[in-house]
């Protein structure tokens, strides 16, 4: 249950990136929600038991990891902006 909402996490994050923040314009839509989805992935599934929110069972949820997924979504979201703008028409 947890990659799940990861997942839906960042490649929300990535919507509201594109749509309201025009943030990743140039790149698409489709590519924003994998950019945010990947990155809630990787932040959910890496950087939180790094960070020591391991818990007993795999399927409960957590919110600190849900936090961490969701700052990792934005972090990758800002990375892809900055890594693409020079390739702008």
């Amino acid at each position: 249950m947890n990659v799940a909402m990861w997942l839906l996490a960042g490649g929300a994050l990535g919507w509201i990136g594109f749509a309201y923040l025009r943030v990743n314009r140039h790149l698409g839509l489709a590519t924003a929600l994998i950019i945010g989805a990947v990155g809630g992935f990787f932040g959910g599934n890496v950087l939180a038991p790094m960070l020591g929110t391991v818990t007993d069972t795999p399927n409960i949820f957590n919110l600190f990891s849900m936090a961490i997924a969701l700052g990792s979504a934005a972090a990758c979201l800002v990375i892809g902006n900055l890594l693409f703008r020079p390739f702008r028409i």
